[in-house]
């Protein structure tokens, strides 16, 4: 019985040590699960915020894109607008199709240039009639309308802007002040046209671009055509545009060899910037 008592205690811390080593090896199975279940959480979650910004992005990207209008029947020619479209605003316009040849392409090339500016500036079809291109003014309008409408139907960028050109812009009358980023409130700038001034060689009409109670850009959007007076309202209505930005008032030079022009530009814009509020 002394014998076989430290055998039996042998025995006994050998079984032990065995149950010891058994509890540590079924310990450890069971923690590496977990850890390498939340080492795959991890690429996993990563895995879904790196598709977020994708997906969001995705959507919120509206892009450019091309708008064209349908073809306006006139008694000198057909005309046709394409529209350039990013976030739901114009940001270029162009007449594909335009009267040409002898005095029609004339006056094509005249009005078309100052149709394309109008229609970015108002953001609508609210736009004036270029003085000696009635049909062609009237073919533009509806062929831009018409883009117009196809372009709040697409719905792609049908945001707040795009509801503002027929909601803010279409009811204002010709010469006076409509929002041009007013909507969007990015720029907080607005045009404003004055009144048409009448001269003994033809109508003088000028609009401004006003922002922050300044005068960012002046065009004449009427002015004397035709012969000798039309080649000196070219000459002479960029000198006045740059006048009116510099001087910020209607106190401009007037250019010489251009008076009437000159003194029909200072009264429309006294009376832009009487509706600007300058």
């Amino acid at each position: 019985m002394r014998k076989s008592h430290p055998i039996r205690r042998a025995v006994l811390a050998g079984a032990a040590t065995v149950s010891g080593i058994v509890l540590l090896l079924s310990l450890k199975p069971a923690s590496d699960p977990a850890s390498a279940s939340a080492a795959g959480a991890a690429p996993q979650q990563t895995a879904a915020a790196q598709e977020a910004p994708q997906g969001g992005s995705g959507a919120q990207r509206t892009g450019t894109q091309s708008v064209t209008g349908d073809v306006a029947r006139t008694e000198y020619g057909d005309v046709q607008v394409r529209l350039t479209v990013s976030d739901g605003r114009i940001t270029a316009a162009e007449a594909v199709r335009a009267p040409q040849g002898g005095v029609s392409g004339q006056k094509s090339e005249l009005a078309v240039p100052k149709l394309n500016q109008e229609a970015v500036a108002a953001q609508s079809a609210n736009i004036d009639t270029v003085s000696g291109a009635t049909y062609t003014s009237g073919g533009y309008k509806k062929s831009l309308q018409s883009a117009l409408d196809r372009m709040k139907a697409s719905g792609a960028p049908s945001g707040s802007s795009s509801g503002a050109p027929s909601g803010s812009s279409s009811g204002a009358p010709s010469g006076s002040s409509s929002p041009g980023a007013a909507g969007s409130g990015a720029a907080q700038a607005r045009t404003v046209t004055g009144d048409t001034a009448r001269t003994d060689y033809g109508p003088v009409q000028v609009r401004i671009t006003v922002s922050d109670g300044r005068i960012t850009k002046a065009e004449a959007v009427q002015a004397p055509q035709g012969g000798v007076s039309g080649q000196k309202s070219e000459l002479a209505v960029p000198k006045l545009n740059r006048e009116a930005v510099t001087a910020q008032s209607a106190n401009i030079d007037t250019v010489s060899g251009a008076t009437y022009t000159s003194g029909g530009y200072k009264k429309s814009l006294q009376s832009a910037l009487d509706k600007a509020g300058g």
